[in-house]
């Protein structure tokens, strides 16, 4: 009999659906059929069954935080169940010494993670049965089925499972050793809490402090524009004034004095250029790509698009979610003109139809064996959901999926842009850009998410005369960096290449995957919010003071860039491999554990933090006692007070006052000093960086008597 050990609970139940079988508490008998002629047993794992152990368990003096223990280096690394998930490992170990059991099938998925899990389980039972894995793209009954009659040998897998164990031992050197070492160093500078620290998490986090710091250190310039309406040849349009390919004047009395100069004078088409550029359809989704289109389009973090695309793979109706790859095999190819058939039929599709293309399976675009990694891109399945009964959110990834892969039989989309140059008084030049879509092609299935900002312009001819019937100043200011959405992020961790100077590495993480893997981004992005690293508000993501503070003490380690991630997953996929040696990567990671504990222990001297930092940091054993009143409360007799992630009244309490200051007004952070400010005189002075819908402006605060609430008052 067979032992199958699947990732999951639902992963195991689907899997057994393709069989004869008997439910039983935490396991499935499947009974003998054609595939499985003496039958066996499905069960499953939950996620990670067992994990590294902590410190204290090679060594009970590691349990206390200390400097002097670092560095926690264990001789043999040790793994654990965890204690939620005792009763089901249980379940397992007695299944693996059923007297009838001779042969385990590892049914994790078919990746390094999946790969790790079920090894682990097998190791802290001491499973000497032999293996066999289980590989397949698709948990759709064919699938499973066809990957039950080619199993790949123990062997096939090997290196990859070497890989995800190095890979996990040598994270928990990184995270415990630099985690305690900055949190040590950190409390000494006044900073009471914990700084967690990892291999992924801290470049990932450098990033998003140097775009924050890049922002706060913008100083805005206002600058002006002028814009004219032309009338020609009884035509109505408008240009905006460019010299030199510039449109902005540094200085409004010559912008004014522009404006009046081409006041009603004539106007005359100089130049009129036609471009049309072509766009093709977009390649079909990995997960980032899935990731950061969710995320521009239905603003769904990171997370939740992983969770509801693993819901999909799971029903059967989409292929492998954790796929880092956009193209798919010719079998894969194959299948899809029945998957479309079925598309032409349901309502939502049936107007994208006829195709213009049947078959995409000579376009490289899409259809290439060599980019085909473990898994191939995420498409659907030839099991199609009913529509009607799909959850909301379900289907509008599920109709993501579809799309691409019907976008990819459809034209390319052609564009002609419009660039007109007019000439007031043979002195002044004008520019005018619209566009015109001639070929729809692809975007009547993927319209794009931006809107469209380009104007359609009359048709005119050069040397065409007319007038300048109204001109206009607009002022504007320099706007700052934009922050980066979640989605972004998941980009940005992808092509972290792009941040590192050393262009071999640039190319090595480039190959690989970036910060982090497929599966691991978004668990990431999630840890850097629970963390207390990064706030996300409306889809903009804000590093934190106890994110800023933690990256300048980094400074320029290795442990903040992308370098050490290129050159770590260099190594790893040699391992995975077998063309490097998972011992000899260990020995290395332990070195430079050992150079951060020195080099760090040597610069803490030269930490400088700004005030507003240190004022915005909330020390996490401090936040009920830090009671400093800043000034008179506006609603009663009583004190405002710094209350963590808000300042309020200290008779909150004792009479229910209800005064409260954010922390942050449209984006600009309310430092104690501010507060101070506007508690004594009413007023602020004005402050710069204050985020309106389009774009930054300055303004004072203003506390008003009359309505209780604070108001702008802006400059004249």
């Amino acid at each position: 009999m067979k032992l199958i050990i699947a990732e999951k609970p639902d992963q195991g139940a689907t899997l057994a659906s393709v069989f004869p079988k008997k439910k039983h508490q935490g396991y499935i008998e499947i009974l003998p059929n054609p595939i499985l002629t003496d039958g066996g047993f499905i069960t499953w794992a939950i996620g990670h069954l067992c994990q590294l152990s902590p410190p204290e368990v090679y060594n009970t003096t590691w349990k206390k935080w200390t400097l002097d223990t670092l560095p926690l280096l264990p001789n043999q690394f040790q793994h654990e169940v965890s204690k939620d998930k005792i009763k089901q490992f249980q379940v397992i170990k007695k299944l693996l010494s059923h007297p009838e059991v001779n042969e385990v099938i590892h049914a994790g998925d078919a990746g390094r993670e999946g790969e790790l899990i079920i090894r682990n389980i097998l190791r802290q039972a001491k499973s000497n049965l032999p293996m066999k894995r289980l590989w397949i793209s698709s948990l759709t009954p064919n699938a499973i089925k066809k990957g039950f009659q080619q199993l790949l040998d123990e062997e096939d897998t090997r290196n990859l499972f070497f890989e995800a164990y190095t890979r996990s031992c040598a994270d928990w050197i990184v995270g415990m050793n630099a985690s305690r070492l900055y949190t040590l160093l950190l409390q000494q500078k006044g900073f009471s809490d914990v700084f967690s620290v990892g291999r992924v998490q801290t470049p990932t986090l450098a990033l998003i402090v140097k775009k924050e710091l890049e922002i706060e250190s913008f100083v805005s310039e206002p600058f002006w524009e002028v814009e004219a309406t032309f009338k020609i040849t009884g035509k109505k349009y408008k240009g905006k004034w460019e010299d030199k390919g510039n449109s902005r004047i540094m200085d409004s009395a010559l912008a004014e004095k522009i404006a009046l100069f081409c006041q009603g004078k004539e106007a005359t088409i100089a130049d009129i250029k036609k471009e049309k550029k072509e766009f093709l359809p977009p390649q079909l989704y990995n997960l980032s790509a899935l990731q950061a289109e969710a995320n521009r389009r239905y603003k769904f973090s990171p997370k939740k698009t992983l969770d509801i695309v693993q819901k999909l793979y799971q029903k059967g109706w989409v292929s492998y979610p954790r796929s880092d790859s956009r193209h798919i095999t010719t079998e894969e190819a194959n299948t899809l003109p029945q998957i479309l058939a079925r598309y032409e039929k349901i309502k939502d599709y049936e107007d994208f139809f006829p195709l213009p293309f049947s078959s995409i399976i000579q376009n490289k675009r899409y259809v290439d064996e060599k980019k085909v990694t473990d898994h191939y891109a995420i498409i659907p399945t030839e099991q199609i959901p009913d529509f009607s009964k799909l959850a909301s959110e379900e289907k509008k990834l599920y109709d993501l999926i579809a799309k691409s892969v019907i976008a990819a039989h459809h034209k390319k989309a052609i564009i002609e842009y419009s660039t007109i140059r007019t000439l007031v008084d043979e002195r002044a030049m004008f520019i005018s850009k619209g566009k015109v879509i001639v070929d729809q092609g692809y975007r009547q299935v993927i319209s794009p998410v931006e809107k469209d900002k380009d104007v359609n312009l009359p048709l005119l001819d050069k040397g065409d005369k007319g007038i300048t019937e109204k001109t206009e100043v607009k002022e504007s200011k320099t706007q700052p960096p934009k922050r980066y959405t979640e989605g972004q992020l998941i980009t940005l961790m992808k092509t972290a290449g792009k941040h590192i100077d050393d262009k071999e590495l640039e190319q090595v993480l480039t190959q690989t995957e970036g910060l982090g893997t497929e599966a691991t981004r978004a668990g990431i992005i999630t840890m850097l919010k629970d963390r207390g690293y990064i706030d996300v508000k409306k889809n903009i993501v804000y590093a934190t003071s106890k994110a800023k503070v933690l990256i300048i003490a980094v400074g320029k380690e290795i442990l903040a860039s992308p370098e050490m991630t290129a050159k770590w997953e260099q190594r790893l996929k040699q391992i995975s491999k077998g063309e490097a040696s998972p011992k000899q990567f260990m020995d290395q990671t332990s070195q430079m554990v050992h150079h951060l504990i020195a080099a760090t222990k040597e610069v803490t001297n030269e930490w400088i933090f700004s005030e507003e930092d240190k004022q915005q940091f909330i020390p996490k054993t401090f936040k009920k006692k830090r009671q400093s009143p800043l000034g008179n409360c506006q609603l009663c007799d009583g004190q405002v007070v710094d209350k963590g992630k808000f300042f309020g009244c200290s008779n909150y309490q004792k009479k229910n006052c209800t005064f409260t200051l954010s922390k942050k007004i449209l984006g600009k952070s309310m430092t104690q000093k501010i507060v101070k400010q506007l508690l004594k005189s009413g007023e602020t002075d004005v402050l710069e960086g204050f985020q309106g819908k389009d774009k930054l402006f300055a303004a004072a605060l203003v506390w008003d008597k009359k309505e209780n609430k604070i108001k702008f008052k802006f400059p004249t």
